[in-house]
């Protein structure tokens, strides 16, 4: 091996200790984050009597989904003795519409707000950034009122709207973000060939 090789070598070998400790490290603290996680897996998957006598860290000695099925069809919630399965699908219709139209809402806000710019555009997009950072607690009476109001008080609409206009704020924050570091000259050429607003949307 010649001098520059060993030296090289000498060099690089701090660098591959440090990089060791520091992965170790982080292997660690992930395995702590995780922890819990671990824990409550395995735990599901034990009987009672596994679970009050024996170690929380061990692996079920007999495994059993029993708990789950029962979670899911039959456990008392409340006033009913029917599961989570009835608040599962209601979380489903109110997730997927929710995300799906604050996402498609705020793609479209940021599209206007960085390549289609308008007078009072960074007004525009400062009250929607302050809307991101006002409690929630501050606009629940308004909400209720709103909701008892257009008749959509307990129901999946109304929380469907609720999370649509509570989100349209930071979906906006991020797609503007994103849009902004794209070249608008590339928007101008589309223009120059004819491209209209929903065709650069959609193709650029």
């Amino acid at each position: 091996m010649s001098a520059r090789e060993t030296a090289i070598a000498t060099a690089g070998a701090p660098a591959r200790a440090s990089r060791v400790v520091i992965y170790g490290i982080l292997l660690l603290f992930a395995v702590l984050y995780l922890l819990p996680l671990f824990v409550m897996l395995t735990t599901s998957f034990k009987s009672l009597d596994e679970i009050r006598g024996g170690n929380i860290l061990a692996l079920p000695a007999a495994p059993t989904a029993d708990a789950w099925f029962r979670a899911w069809g039959s456990a008392c919630i409340g006033v009913t003795c029917e599961g989570i399965k009835g608040y599962f699908w209601n979380s489903i219709r109110m997730v997927v519409p929710a995300v799906l139209i604050s996402t498609v809402l705020g793609a479209l806000n940021g599209y206007v707000l960085t390549k289609w710019r308008f007078p009072g555009h960074k007004i525009v997009f400062g009250l929607m950034l302050f809307a991101c950072f006002i409690p929630f607690q501050a606009v629940l009476i308004p909400m209720a009122r709103v909701l008892g109001t257009l008749g959509l008080s307990n129901s999946t609409t109304g929380l469907v709207l609720v999370h649509v206009v509570y989100g349209i704020g930071f979906t906006t924050l991020f797609f503007r973000n994103y849009y902004d570091a794209f070249p608008t000259e590339l928007i101008h050429s589309a223009q120059m060939d004819g491209a209209g607003f929903f065709t650069i949307f959609w193709r650029i």
